[in-house]
């Protein structure tokens, strides 16, 4: 066995090759899970009956009148459920709910023979409802203290002390919001049972071994006794880790109830109003700086709001709380983490999984706090990086920490930023209307599943006898290449061509107990037990080679679907030749891999440990363009320089960068979720639940130009042939456009003063922040601007206490301990 991040000579991994589906996905010819229901006969269509409150119990459930509309065959409830009702890992998901927990809930399932006519049965069936009170906001929930699961905390140190005797003290809070997936295929599955009473689901999953289990605890069954199949998702973002289960389940319970296929896909309104977001979150904090601005403590409280029920929740506040650091060294800090329990859709995975709103809780703190100290915001982030030797707070060595600082100084050069900001400067001191502004974030990201269990994978392949491959690996394949990779890793093990190598679906019947494809571990955990079994037929042809060359194993040399070995000359067998003589030697040419990630420990109740196996890292510099009459902005241009490690694919690699930081942007600057809040009956109903309301990036929200380089010579060891992950890190490069539009806003006014900003910077909140920004008398047509309120200054007491001086709607509120009349930190350029 080599190394797992050594590569032989010409490998296949690394070459910049197309998705392996995707001349199918442009000619339409690519199946998806509800695609199969056209070839399956006789399948019956499934519509929720989805309730018009935000919390009700329900008194009585009539489905009767469901039976009189034609084409209906099945109304499915709570008294049909063989099993457990239950369609959660934590116990607290009813499938069928006697209790509504949000709006457009489904409390029953309606099967036709046509989907219309399952709707209008739907339509028919009464359900009498009493409504409860019911809490849509994190500021209700915290001020109710409705929360739910674990409140952990991280600390190191004396967070307290090294606030009180900070030279320099801000507090505040920030609430932001979460993201709908939009992902292209809805929620989908197609269950049947075959003569044996053996339930087969196709399902649009990202976790198909916790959709097995969830559909085999509903039904009643062991594992063993139901199979699912993941063919090809078309998006997920996390949106199908967990919340796949539910439709499964109802599939395979239809499927069993009525001795027929049963077909559920959710139209795009029941997807909005039946799934779960990104988590929203709202972050009080207290930081010090020193004299040089570097961070010298920090004590802050993250809310996630997780909506009704637990999910995921409880991990993404673990993720959120080992990311709130971002790239920056605290050398004493005490976070505290809680999830709300919200009568909204349960929230749930969504690409970063907690680590993007920690992270950004830091980044809007700098931002905010970078003219208090009068800092560059850049300098600032620059001056707190990580060093190598130190770690994070919850006990990690920050290894490779040198990489932010290369980053850092590439994407300079590469963005021309010296000049650029001149030019910038420029510009503003000619538009009194109309300002720009550029701005540099990084990223550090950790990669693994922060439960150390999940952090395994299995891989089996074929080698048939006339030298063709076939793998089948635990991971699922959602538009992101993971497919694509594992061939490449598996053509390079072997030594063949990647014309030779095919991949089957997913599916539970040919590697059990998978992880979900998540937390951006696809490629190290699946690409790791591919190369694991290759390699062990790889090694039974060598001793079958060894043994026709005349020399030793060791010697033989698989490239290129051609064997040959070293001192023979110009002896060779083609790779189809050996494959046929192993089988008549009686040689196994199929294996089992497996593989997990090796030196991660993790204690959930200190939240200390190594959780990761090392750090994926990236700078981004964005320039936007800001108009002061109505907030509206253009996106000028963004520069990202990334750290994928050696890449094993880089054309995927590529649009996994420019995908995920264009998903980012959309989080950060104009996915804006609104429920009504109202008290009348629609209270919490969705009001964004259609493409219409609910506004994605497009072309016209792409940067004008933009620029995607790798870090050179990254290798990574330890991890697959010296790869890094990249489905998650990128998205967080998009906090450059957020504080590039904060600066902007800020040169509107005179400077030196604290700049909020929502999240969602929508163009209203832009519009909002410019207004607050500008000073007092500095008219735009004679429309006086508002007083700032930020940065307001107090004194402290000997001991560090607010003495006076308030928080103003999140204001950064300023603690100064340095000496009276001391000078502000000396402004540095980037």
């Amino acid at each position: 066995m080599s190394a797992l991040s050594e590569r032989p000579v010409n490998p296949v991994v690394g070459r910049s090759v197309p998705h392996e589906s995707a001349s199918q996905h442009v000619t339409g010819t690519a199946l998806y899970t509800d695609d199969l229901t056209v070839s399956t006969h006789g399948v019956l269509h499934a519509w929720p009956v989805q309730a018009p409150h935000a919390h009700a119990r329900i008194t009585s459930l009539r489905p009767e009148p469901a039976y009189d509309v034609p084409g209906v065959v099945r109304v499915l409830t709570a008294d049909d459920v063989p099993g457990t009702n239950d369609a959660g890992t934590k116990a607290d998901e009813p499938l069928f709910p006697p209790e509504v927990m949000h709006h457009g809930h489904a409390v029953c399932w309606v099967l036709g023979e046509t989907l219309e006519a399952a709707r209008l049965g739907a339509e028919a069936v009464e359900v009498d409802y009493e409504p409860l009170p019911s809490t849509l906001s994190l500021t209700e929930a915290i001020a109710t203290e409705s929360f739910q699961g674990s409140r952990p905390t991280i600390v190191r140190g004396d967070a307290e002390s090294a606030l009180a005797t900070a030279a320099h003290r801000f507090s505040g809070e920030f609430e932001f919001a979460g993201q709908e997936h939009f992902y292209l295929e809805t929620q989908a599955a197609l269950a049947k049972v075959d003569e044996g009473g053996q339930v087969f689901v196709q399902s649009s999953t990202q976790h198909p071994s916790e959709t097995q289990e969830i559909i085999a605890h509903v039904l009643g069954l062991h594992n063993h006794a139901v199979t699912v199949q993941s063919l090809r998702m078309g998006g997920g973002f996390g949106g199908k880790e967990a919340q796949a289960n539910g439709p499964a389940a109802v599939a395979a319970l239809g499927a069993v109830l009525t001795g027929r296929p049963v077909r559920v896909r959710y139209t795009r309104t029941q997807d909005l109003t039946m799934t779960g977001k990104r988590h929203g979150f709202h972050a009080t904090w207290d930081i010090g700086f020193d004299e040089d601005g570097r961070i010298v403590g920090l004590d802050a409280t993250l809310t996630a709001d997780g909506g009704w029920s637990l999910d995921l929740s409880e991990p993404v506040l673990a993720r959120a709380l080992c990311h709130i650091d971002n790239a920056y060294f605290i050398p004493d800090a005490r976070i505290h983490g809680r999830i709300a329990q919200t009568h909204k859709q349960s929230n749930t995975a969504f690409r970063g999984f907690g680590g993007p709103q920690g992270a950004l809780v830091m980044e809007d703190i700098l931002g905010r706090c970078a003219p208090l100290l009068g800092i560059e915001p850049g300098e600032l982030r620059r001056r707190n990086f990580y060093a190598p030797g130190q770690s994070t707070p919850y006990g990690m060595p920050v290894r490779h920490a040198e990489r932010l600082e290369a980053l850092w100084q590439q994407a300079l050069d590469s963005s021309d930023h010296a000049e650029r900001t001149a030019r910038v400067a420029e510009f503003n001191a000619s538009h009194r209307f109309t300002k720009r502004a550029i701005a540099m974030t990084p990223v550090k990201f950790g990669i693994s599943f922060n439960l150390t269990a999940f952090n395994q994978a299995g891989a089996l392949v074929h080698v048939y006898k006339d030298g063709s491959v076939l793998i089948n690996h635990g991971g699922t394949e959602m538009g992101q290449g993971l497919h694509t990779k594992m061939r490449q890793v598996a053509a390079t093990a072997l030594g063949v061509n990647l014309e030779d190598v095919r991949l089957a679906p997913t599916r539970t019947d040919k590697v059990p107990n998978t992880s979900a494809t998540a937390a951006s571990t696809g490629a190290d955990l699946n690409g790791g037990a591919v190369k694991n079994a290759c390699e062990q037929i790889r090694g039974n042809m060598a001793e079958v080679a060894a043994r026709q060359f005349n020399c030793h194993p060791e010697d033989v040399r698989f490239s290129g679907s051609r064997v040959t070995a070293l001192g023979v000359g110009d002896a060779e067998l083609t790779f189809a030749e050996l494959a046929h003589k192993a089988y008549f030697q009686r040689v196994p040419l199929f294996a089992a891999g497996y593989f997990r990630t090796p030196g991660l420990h993790w204690d959930a109740k200190t939240f200390q440990g190594e959780p990761f196996r090392y750090f994926a890292y990236g700078v981004a510099v964005s320039e936007v363009e800001v108009d002061g009459f109505d907030g509206a902005y253009r996106f000028l241009r963004t520069d990202i320089v990334h750290d994928v490690g050696d890449s094993l694919s880089p054309l995927v690699d590529v649009g996994q960068v420019e995908g995920g930081y264009v998903q980012g942007v959309g989080w950060l600057t104009q996915e804006e979720l609104v429920w009504d809040q109202s008290d009348s009956d629609r209270r919490g109903r969705l009001a964004t639940q259609a493409a219409s309301t609910y506004k994605l990036p497009s072309f016209s929200e792409m940067p004008e130009e933009l620029n995607v380089h790798f870090l050179e010579r990254a290798e990574e060891t330890g991890v697959v042939y010296g790869s890094k992950a990249v489905g998650e890190p990128p998205l967080l490069l998009a906090f450059a456009v957020r504080e590039a539009l904060r600066e902007a806003v800020a040169a509107f006014g005179p400077g030196g003063r604290e700049v909020r900003l929502a999240s969602p910077a929508t163009p209203e909140a832009v519009y909002w922040a410019i207004e607050a920004a500008r000073a007092p008398g500095d008219d735009v047509d004679g429309v006086p601007g508002s007083p700032a309120t930020a940065g307001v200054h107090h004194g402290a007491d000997a001991n560090g206490a607010e003495t006076n001086g308030a928080e103003t709607n999140g204001a950064a509120t300023r603690s100064d301990t340095s000496r009276p009349g001391a000078t502000p930190v000396p402004v540095a350029g980037a």
